[in-house]
């Protein structure tokens, strides 16, 4: 299951896991112009988990998830540079 808000600044998506037990805590993910964060709650440090990625490692995340195993380099968004 997952949400999404928009607010002010960011979109916000909270992804519930809904599976077989053990659960893991909410994972948050905030977008903003020119970055996306990614939360967790850690339960043994009672902290949140922060990641920071810039648009273009978001990009290559979702590239990455239907290619199989090797080293890869998306074209830039000008066209310069190797295309898959």
């Amino acid at each position: 299951m997952f949400t999404i808000e928009h607010e002010f600044d960011a979109t916000v998506i909270t992804l519930v896991d809904e599976g077989a037990t053990p659960l893991q805590e909410d994972v948050i993910v905030n977008t903003f112009a020119e970055c996306i964060t990614v939360e967790q709650f850690d339960p043994r440090t009672e902290r949140i988990v922060r990641v920071t990625l810039s648009l273009e490692q978001v990009r290559d995340l979702a590239a990455a998830l239907d290619l199989p195993e090797g080293a890869y380099q998306l074209a830039p968004a000008d066209g310069k540079g190797l295309d898959l």
